[in-house]
């Protein structure tokens, strides 16, 4: 993945990361923190009729001089450019998103890093939930607690991988993947289907959510919903609300 726009000072000064850049645990953690809670998941191009670029210098321009967000292939590959720049190894994953029981086709992008002899999983696009910190990949069927937000890797009967999160007294299960490398070229089929089809759900609505230190902030469709230490407030996106509530909730225009 390849780029000449992107720098580590650059990309502190987007995330207001004041820390140490070190190839560690440590420092991922904390620029993954800083990134979820500074930079939003948003489809607003999409919205808008455009098909995402994935060329990385497009998504440095859009992302840390626009000052806007992305989705998955955006987010997690300007995270990506932050890792390589710091000469932390990693590899692309590709997932393979469930609802509510059904297996959908692989095109959800992860990474996998790799620190102190283990793998983490790091994933800063997965919509409206995610995990907030790496989470270690030989840690199996152990509740991982993350801002109050539990989640827990399992292996299912096909040998794959399921990300799951507790929810409303029940574990969901977000996302399945295997360790196979994928090139960044490999997500251009996924992204252009996402960008374009009309089975997409890119294309059939807003999309908009970013993380707090205590909760998560999510327009969706045509709801806003704001969730803090557990306790959920609602309420509705129109045509008059909706551009002040993305630019005082997310600091998106649009």
């Amino acid at each position: 993945m390849e780029n000449s726009l992107f720098s580590l000072e650059a990309y502190f000064k987007r995330i207001d990361y004041q820390g140490e850049a070190k190839p560690n645990l440590a420092t991922v953690t904390a620029l993954m923190r800083r990134q979820l809670l500074s930079v939003p998941f948003e489809n607003l191009d999409i919205q808008d009729g455009k098909i995402i670029s994935l060329n990385p210098n497009d998504i440095v321009q859009k992302i840390l001089h626009q000052q806007r967000g992305g989705y998955c292939y955006e987010v997690n590959g300007l995270f990506a450019m932050a890792l390589a720049a710091l000469s932390i190894p990693y590899f692309f994953i590709a997932a393979r998103p469930i609802t509510h029981g059904a297996r959908k086709p692989k095109t959800h992008m992860a990474l996998v890093a790799k620190l102190q002899g283990e793998k983490w999983l790091c994933d800063l696009g997965f919509g409206g939930y995610g995990i907030r910190a790496p989470i270690r990949l030989s840690a199996l069927d152990l509740e991982v607690n993350q801002d109050g937000e539990l989640f827990m890797l399992s292996l299912d009967q096909e040998n794959e991988l399921i990300l799951k999160m507790h929810n409303k007294a029940a574990w969901e299960e977000l996302y399945g993947f295997d360790l196979t490398p994928q090139n960044w070229a490999d997500f251009a089929p996924a992204n252009y289907f996402n960008s374009t089809h009309p089975d997409s759900i890119f294309t059939r609505k807003l999309l908009v959510a970013i993380c707090t230190p205590t909760g998560r902030k999510i327009a969706f469709g045509n709801r806003f919903k704001k969730i803090e230490n557990g306790q959920e407030s609602k309420q509705l996106l129109s045509t008059e609300n909706r551009s002040q509530i993305l630019r005082e909730e997310f600091g998106l225009h649009w």
